[in-house]
C-alpha cells in the first residue's frame, strides 16, 4: 500500500499590496517597500535583486528579463526587455555540431563539449541590472541603492544551505567544480554540502557577491557594463576564453517595447512581442477563444482543444520563430500594488546555475545565453554575433475595461506558455479562483508528445491520447514538468495572490500601510 502525500497551498486576498515569487525571503522584501509606501515596480525590482542572492541557481544579475508594467490609474501597460545578447565577435563555428545538421522541429543536435551550454563560451551579456535599474528610473519610487539594499543584507548574511538549496546545488555539483571560482563558492572541496544536523545552521558566504552589490549601489547601475565592475567582468571573461568585450557591454541598452495583445474573453491579455514566448502565447489564446467550449474546464473535451492550440502554436514557433533550448531555470514575480498597478517580472539565467561560470571576487553566476541559440546554420534563431536569443519566457497582464485584473507569469523553459495559457483559461474563462487555478493538473505539449499530470482524469488522459501520444508523469519538484507559476489578481479592490502550490519556498507576502 503506497501513501500519496498532498501537498498545497492557500491564496492571499487583502486590500494591500501583494508580492508573489518563488521564494518568501524575496516576497518578504518586496512586501516590507510596499509596506514603507512603494509601488510595484519598487517592489518588483528589490524582490528579483533578492532572488539574485536566496536563490543563486535560478535567476540573478548575471541573466535577463522581461517586465511588463500595468498603470493601476490609466491602465497604460509597459513592456521592458532586458534579456541577454550574444558577443559582437562570436563565431558560430565554434559551436560545431555534433554527428552532422540532425534534430527535427521539436529538438536540436548536441554541441561539441557542449560548448553552448556550459563555461566561458555560453555567456551572453547580462540584462539583469540594466534592466531592472531602467524600470526603477522610469517608474518607481525609490532609490537603486534603497532596492538594492535587501539583497545586500542577504549576502551579507550568506547563503541558507537548508534541503532545497542542497538539492540544488547537489544537481549541477559536477558541473559547477569545474570552475574554481564557481566551486569556491557554491562548493566544499568540490561536493555540494550537506545540510547540518541537531539543529544546526550552515551559510555559504557570499562576501564578493555583497561587495559587488554595495558597489552597485554606490556607483550605480551602470557601473556593471562601463566601470569598475564591468572591467573586472570582461577581464576575467576574456582569461577564461570568452569573446565578450568592453563594449558588448558598455554598448547594452535594455528596450521599451510597446506589448503584443490578444482579447480573451472580455479582457485584454497583454504579452512581450518579438524574441519571447509571447506571440506562442497569443496564437495559442487566439485559437482556443472559438475552440474552448467545454462547460468543464478539467474535461477530455477541454484537455484536447488545449492540446491542439498549444501543439499548433508551438510548432508553429519551431519551425518559423526558431527553438529556444527546453531547459531553464528562471524566477517570476507578480506584484500588485494597494493602488492596483501590477508588474509581471520574468528574469533567468537560463540553465541552472547558468553557464556554471562565476567570475573570480564578483560573486555571481553568469547565464548561458548562447544555450537559446539554434546551434544549425541557417535556421531562424541560429547562433549569431550581437543577438537576442529566442526566449521562453512569458509574463503577461490582462486588463479589464482600462484596468489591470491579473499579472501572471512562470518558470519552466519551454513549459511556461502551455502553463500561462492554461493558466489565463481557467482564470478567465473558466472563473477558477487562484487557489484553485494553480492546482489542478495541466498538461503540458511543448514536446514530441503531450505530458499529463498523474494526478488528472482518466477522461482527460484517454481523450488526449486518442489523438496524440501521451506521457503521464508527476508534478514533481525536480524535474519540473509542468512549469512553476505565480499570480496576482485584483477584482472589486481586492488584490488576491497566489505562488505555485508544491515549490516549497514559493510565497506571497502583503504590504501592509
Amino acid at each position: 500500500m503506497s501513501e500519496n502525500w498532498q501537498i498545497g497551498k492557500v491564496e492571499t486576498r487583502s486590500e494591500h499590496g501583494l508580492v508573489a515569487c518563488q521564494h518568501w525571503l524575496a516576497a518578504e522584501a518586496g512586501a516590507r517597500v510596499l509596506s514603507a509606501g512603494g509601488n510595484a515596480v519598487d517592489a518588483a525590482v528589490t524582490t528579483a535583486l533578492a532572488l539574485s542572492v536566496v536563490e543563486p541557481w535560478l535567476s540573478g544579475i548575471g541573466g535577463g528579463g522581461f517586465l511588463l508594467r500595468a498603470d493601476g490609474t490609466s491602465g497604460d501597460v509597459d513592456v521592458l526587455d532586458f534579456n541577454v545578447v550574444s558577443p559582437a565577435a562570436l563565431d558560430p563555428a565554434d559551436y560545431p555540431v555534433i554527428g552532422g545538421d540532425g534534430g527535427d522541429w521539436f529538438s536540436w543536435p548536441a554541441v561539441e563539449g557542449d560548448r553552448n551550454l556550459i563555461g566561458y563560451g555560453s555567456i551572453c551579456v547580462p540584462g539583469a541590472v540594466a534592466g531592472l535599474a531602467e524600470a526603477l528610473s522610469r517608474f518607481g519610487t525609490i532609490s537603486w541603492a534603497q532596492a538594492l539594499a535587501p539583497a545586500i543584507e542577504q549576502a551579507h548574511r550568506g547563503l541558507l544551505v537548508d534541503w532545497y538549496a542542497a538539492l540544488a546545488l547537489a544537481i549541477d555539483g559536477h558541473n559547477l567544480s569545474q570552475f574554481p571560482a564557481s566551486s569556491a563558492l557554491f562548493l566544499r572541496e568540490g561536493r555540494a554540502p550537506r545540510v547540518p544536523e541537531g539543529g544546526k545552521t550552515l551559510f555559504l558566504p557570499m562576501a564578493a557577491k555583497a561587495a559587488t552589490l554595495e558597489r552597485l549601489a554606490k556607483a550605480g547601475a551602470r557601473d556593471f557594463y562601463e566601470g569598475e565592475i564591468a572591467d573586472r567582468l570582461v577581464s576575467g571573461l576574456r582569461h577564461g576564453g570568452s569573446r565578450l568585450s568592453g563594449h558588448d557591454f558598455a554598448s547594452y541598452q535594455p528596450r521599451w517595447l510597446l506589448p503584443a495583445t490578444q482579447v480573451y474573453h472580455d479582457r485584454l491579455v497583454h504579452a512581450v512581442p518579438g524574441l519571447s514566448g509571447g506571440p506562442t502565447l497569443i496564437s495559442a489564446l487566439a485559437e482556443l477563444e472559438t475552440s474552448l467550449t467545454a462547460k468543464d474546464p478539467l474535461s477530455g473535451q477541454a484537455a484536447v482543444a488545449f492540446a491542439r492550440a498549444l501543439r499548433r502554436a508551438n510548432e508553429h514557433r519551431y519551425r518559423h520563430l526558431g527553438h529556444a533550448s527546453g531547459e531553464s531555470c528562471t524566477s517570476h514575480i507578480s506584484v500588485v500594488d494597494a493602488n492596483g498597478t501590477m508588474v509581471s517580472l520574468t528574469n533567468t539565467l537560463l540553465s541552472r546555475f547558468g553557464s556554471k561560470v562565476v567570475v573570480p571576487d564578483l560573486g555571481f553566476a553568469l547565464n548561458n545565453g548562447v544555450m537559446w541559440f539554434d546551434p544549425r546554420p541557417g535556421r531562424p534563431n541560429s547562433i549569431a554575433p550581437r543577438r537576442q536569443p529566442l526566449a521562453n519566457m512569458s509574463p503577461v497582464i490582462a486588463t479589464r475595461d482600462g484596468r489591470p485584473e491579473l499579472a501572471l507569469g512562470a518558470a519552466g523553459g519551454r513549459q511556461i506558455v502551455p502553463a500561462v495559457a492554461q493558466l489565463l483559461a481557467y482564470i478567465l474563462a473558466y472563473d477558477m479562483p487562484l487557489e484553485m487555478a494553480l492546482s489542478v493538473p495541466r498538461l503540458d505539449a511543448s514536446g514530441t508528445g503531450i505530458r499529463i499530470n498523474r494526478c488528472a482524469s482518466a477522461e482527460m488522459t484517454a481523450a488526449i491520447a486518442g489523438e496524440f501520444d501521451v506521457e503521464v508523469v508527476d508534478d514533481t519538484l525536480y524535474p519540473v514538468n509542468f512549469a512553476v507559476p505565480s499570480a496576482v489578481m485584483r477584482r472589486d479592490g481586492v488584490n488576491v495572490g497566489m505562488a505555485h502550490p508544491r515549490n516549497p519556498w514559493a510565497s506571497v507576502r502583503e504590504g501592509r500601510r
